[in-house]
C-alpha cells in the first residue's frame, strides 16, 4: 500500500499518549533498520514485505511504505499490544472491539465509517472495501 495509516489511542474523545516503549517491544523482532535514539524504525517480516514507522508525536505513531500479509499482521498486534485504534485517512476509522467506538474524537465518528476488525486480514478487508 502506499499512503499513511497512523495509531492512536483514545479516552474521552482524545488523543492520549501511546506507549511507545511496547510499541518499540512488538516491533523489534521484526527491525531491519534503526538508528539509535531516532523516531523511525524500519521493519520487514522477512518475506518482502517492509513498512516505514515513525514516531513522530507521542500520541501517534505513522506507518508508511507497508504491504502485505505479514505487516498489516504485525501492524495488528501493535493496535492490540497499545489497545490503540487504526486511523486510515479517506478510509475506516478501525477499532479492536465495538465499545471503542464512544472514545473516538466525535469527528471520526462522523466523517468515516468505524470499522472493528481484530487481525491483518481483518484491517485489509476494511481497507479495501472503503
Amino acid at each position: 500500500m502506499s499512503f499513511d495509516v497512523f495509531v492512536h489511542k483514545f479516552e474521552n474523545g482524545e488523543s492520549v499518549p501511546l506507549d511507545r516503549d511496547a510499541a518499540h517491544e512488538v516491533l523489534a523482532p521484526y527491525a531491519a533498520g534503526q538508528e539509535p535514539g531516532a523516531d523511525f524504525v524500519q521493519v520487514s517480516t522477512g518475506r518482502g514485505e517492509s513498512a516505514d514507522v515513525y514516531f513522530s508525536m507521542p500520541t501517534g505513531i505513522t506507518f508508511t511504505r507497508f504491504g502485505g500479509e505479514g505487516i498489516m499482521d504485525l501492524l495488528a498486534a501493535v493496535l492490540e499490544r497499545l489497545d490503540a485504534t487504526l486511523v486510515v485517512p479517506g478510509g475506516p476509522t478501525v477499532v479492536r472491539r465495538d465499545e471503542d467506538r464512544e472514545h473516538l474524537h466525535p469527528a471520526l465518528r462522523a466523517e468515516w465509517p468505524v470499522v472493528v476488525a481484530r487481525t491483518g486480514a481483518e484491517i485489509t478487508a476494511a481497507i479495501v472495501s472503503s
